[in-house]
């Protein structure tokens, strides 16, 4: 019974500063088996992870790898090992190509011990045609969206051709078709007898794929189904100690002013004719494939990269947006969808990060009142309910959905009436997204104007009040929230002509 086995922890545990992180887990996987690992946002399924790959070192407990116990001693040991992942946040560089970073620190010489980039960039563009990806090898990482990104952390595993592989939230920057994509990769990868353990937080896609589920919460280990006997309340259940009701808060409110007007704004390369109106108290969604310049286009309207040409207009006055500060004043808020790359300066404090963006409203002389600081924390941090050993802790040591709660607090510290939010639950556990929901519900309540990009179709379809579907630069479509439905989005997301 054993051999079937290729991996065996048993009472895993692992603590940081203030935080118990494993509390004794309990957790195995057969050859060439899908297991996943389910839980909310600091249930510890990453530190789990990062234990198999050698990047954390495990208080307490054993490994058994194909029969024999290991210690893990660090990532190339893991590696050596057969152990491979994908962590949820991207270890790319940005300034190396994507075949560099494919295979660093595993390149192909010349016998004058020179990079050979010609075999280099072949190898790449085998495992890229592989997973069906379109860019050049030689093109830089830095100037890949974070779904292309995400799609070169996975080829990047992919080419170590590991006998465990570990997936963190894999799927959490991709479109449909490319979930499809990954799906048969990881079937065709069962089916050679890989073993790979799945992490995710989108119990559809666990049901589809996986053979087994665990299910863990505050870092200890709740219990293991087989899919067969899972279900999608039963999971929840598991992971959250109590039932979900009314997941998406949703309630029918009369709209007020047009509080943002576009008109035909324009970016070269990147979009062309954009005009839409956003309403105080409704949640305007923005559907699309990825490539269709939505988020490119809320990156003008903040300011961060300005459009060429077009109006933009505030509560019916024409502004000139050229920068983010501009649009701060103009009372917005930007929540990216790249929450560690734009949203968070990771070396500092949760403090630090919620009132970033209020500092001008509580500086006096060029001195920060330490009061006022530390009440505007005090007040987001609870109303959000940031899980923290204190607001002094760097934001770097959070969960991945504790993360997103300060960023929506830095920019609801800021009062905003307009608040753009790019893919605001990317990676978040179906706790934390009932929250986000219920505080959507709450902000337009009291007259907020949201802008929702997803690339979660229930959700836009769910949240929204009108629905805009964009399909490379351009607006392809609108509809109310009574004429959405999946298919009808996904027609306009592929082709399809303007309907209004």
């Amino acid at each position: 019974m054993d051999n079937e086995y290729i991996l065996k922890m048993a009472g895993i545990s692992k603590a940081f500063p203030g935080v118990k992180a494993l509390n004794k887990v309990d957790f195995n996987l057969k050859k060439g088996e899908v297991h996943a690992v389910v839980g909310e946002n600091g249930a510890g399924k990453s530190t789990l992870s990062k234990i198999l790959t050698g990047a954390y070192k495990k208080d307490e407990g054993s490994i058994i790898l194909d029969g024999k116990e290991v210690e893990l001693l660090d990532p190339k040991h893991s590696l050596n090992l057969g152990i491979s992942g994908i962590y949820q946040e991207f270890n790319l560089i940005p300034n190396l190509s994507i075949a560099e970073n494919i295979f660093l620190g595993r390149e192909p010489r010349t016998r004058s011990v020179f990079v050979n980039f010609p075999e280099l960039y072949q190898n790449a563009e085998y495992f890229l045609k592989k997973i069906g990806i379109k860019k050049k090898p030689q093109t830089l990482v830095g100037k890949l969206n974070v779904a292309e990104q995400q799609m070169v952390e996975i080829v990047k595993s992919l080419s170590l051709s590991s006998k465990i592989l570990i997936m963190d939230e894999p799927t959490s920057a991709l479109t449909e078709s490319e979930k499809n994509t990954l799906f048969e990769i990881i079937r065709n990868l069962k089916k050679r007898g890989v073993s790979i353990i799945f992490i995710s937080h989108i119990i559809d896609e666990v049901l589809e794929i996986a053979d087994r589920v665990t299910v863990l919460r505050d870092g200890g280990y709740i219990g293991t189904l087989n899919i067969s006997e899972a279900t999608p309340d039963k999971i929840v259940k598991m992971m959250v100690g109590r039932e979900l009701k009314n997941f998406y808060p949703k309630e029918k409110l009369k709209r007020g002013e047009i509080v943002l007007e576009v008109k035909h704004l324009t970016k070269r390369d990147k979009y062309e004719d954009i005009s839409f109106q956003l309403y105080s108290g409704e949640v305007l969604g923005f559907a699309g494939l990825v490539g269709s310049s939505r988020s490119e286009v809320m990156r003008g309207i903040f300011g961060i990269e300005p459009p060429d040409s077009g109006e933009i207009y505030i509560r019916g006055k024409r502004v000139e947006i050229s920068s983010p500060s501009e649009a701060i004043r103009l009372k917005m808020g930007f929540v990216p969808e790249d929450r560690r790359g734009e949203g968070l300066i990771l070396t500092r404090s949760v403090k630090d990060n919620i009132t970033i963006a209020y500092l001008p409203w509580i500086n006096s002389y060029g001195f920060v009142k330490q009061k006022d600081e530390e009440k505007i924390t005090a007040n987001y941090g609870d109303d959000l309910k940031i899980r923290a050993t204190s607001y002094r802790q760097m934001v770097r040591d959070l969960s991945g959905g504790n993360q997103q709660k300060v960023v929506l607090a830095k920019w609801l510290a800021t009062k905003p009436k307009i608040l753009i939010l790019d893919d605001p639950t990317r990676g978040i556990d179906v706790g934390t997204k009932s929250e986000i929901y219920s505080l959507i519900n709450n902000l337009i309540k009291e007259g907020i104007g949201i802008i929702l990009i997803s690339s979660e179709l229930s959700e836009i379809i769910n949240i929204s009040d009108r629905i805009i579907v964009m399909r490379e630069g351009i607006t392809a479509a609108e509809f109310s929230k009574e004429e959405a439905n999946q298919e009808l989005i996904m027609h306009y997301c592929f082709s399809g002509e303007m309907e209004v």
